[in-house]
């Protein structure tokens, strides 16, 4: 019987992800641990543990019986991913930073010593970009990839998402103008370090990708461009700016709470819509825990290990998601 540890499994994303893991493993245990389990409302059909990922022994307050372990935190990632791998157990990790998936990456003769699996890039983006770009990369290889996401500045947002929203702010260089899907049309989308637009030229043969972001509410995505510039960059970094800022944006939700990703080479387009990000991302790192069995022992990023069609197929089937366009799964 497998049993899988959310770690961070009261966030935003953690609790979807255990959520849907009891539905889509009804015969699984699902475990969910964070350093103050008893301060978090609990998750249903879930077991709560405490564990503190910035103890070197973490993975020791684990039961021996975890053979899965779901990364939902944004704290001493590579070391919780060694401490696992170095066990046997499988890995999936959620983060959208590059150095954290770099960091990971190098594992690999580890996990394959031991018959470990560990899925990176699993979530919506990356994720759902990883392989709506891998399904652009079979069709047309080489192409030069743009990756757009629109996000719902109303939804609701963990505490380490908006800590690593603000930390990309200063990193946004460049823009362009991206077509989404019904009700979003036309926008101007601002570069933005999603992890996508380094490891998708290696894992898909891509040749070039950019990652860009842009809100639904028009007003607050000029307001990310403005934060984009090096000297309020600078002031944002600032501990007590920093601290008022991240009360500020987990009170106010101006816009709803719709997304849409789109990929787009020079002459297609695909993309993938719905409400909820934080359900999304939870509910396709689910899928990938689900997928498992079928892997082979190392370290992956999803685009990888799955079929793209197949997989987003099910994901807007057990989500209410939409593929846009319904591409053919030849």
């Amino acid at each position: 019987m497998t049993t899988v540890l959310v770690i961070g499994g009261y966030g935003a994303v953690g609790r979807h992800t255990a959520t849907a893991l009891t539905r889509l493993l009804p015969d699984a245990t699902v475990l969910t641990a964070g350093r103050r389990p008893e301060r978090a409302a609990p998750v249903a059909g879930t077991v709560a543990l405490r564990l503190d990922t910035a103890d070197p022994d973490a993975m020791d307050a684990a039961p021996p019986d975890v053979d899965t372990v779901v990364m939902c935190a944004s704290h001493e990632n590579a070391r919780i991913a060694r401490a696992c791998l170095e066990r046997g157990i499988h890995y999936l990790d959620v983060s959208a930073s590059h150095p954290v998936l770099a960091a990971i990456e190098p594992l690999d003769p580890t996990a394959r010593r031991t018959g470990a699996t560990a899925v990176l890039s699993v979530g919506l983006m990356p994720g759902v970009s990883n392989l709506l770009a891998r399904h652009l990369t079979d069709r047309h290889p080489g192409a030069d990839l743009r990756i757009s996401a629109l996000l719902g500045s109303g939804d609701r947002h963990g505490p380490a998402a908006l800590e690593w929203t603000l930390d990309g702010l200063g990193s946004l260089r460049g823009s362009w103008t991206a077509d989404f899907p019904a009700p979003y049309g036309r926008r101007t989308v601002h570069r933005f370090p999603f992890s996508d637009q380094y490891t998708l030229p290696s894992t898909t043969g891509a040749a070039t990708a950019a990652t860009g972001l842009c809100l639904d509410s028009r007003p607050v995505t000029h307001l990310l461009r403005a934060a984009g510039r090096p000297a309020v960059a600078r002031f944002l970094r600032r501990p007590d700016v920093r601290r008022l800022l991240l009360a500020a944006l987990d009170a106010a939700h101006v816009g709803g709470d719709g997304f849409a990703v789109t990929v787009q080479t020079e002459d297609t387009t695909v993309a993938f819509t719905g409400r909820d990000q934080s359900r999304a991302t939870g509910l396709a790192t689910a899928l990938a825990v689900t997928r498992l069995p079928l892997l082979n022992p190392g370290v992956f990023h999803l685009d990888q290990v799955v079929e793209p069609i197949g997989f987003l197929g099910e994901l807007a089937t057990h989500g209410s998601f939409t593929l846009h366009p319904l591409p053919s799964a030849s």
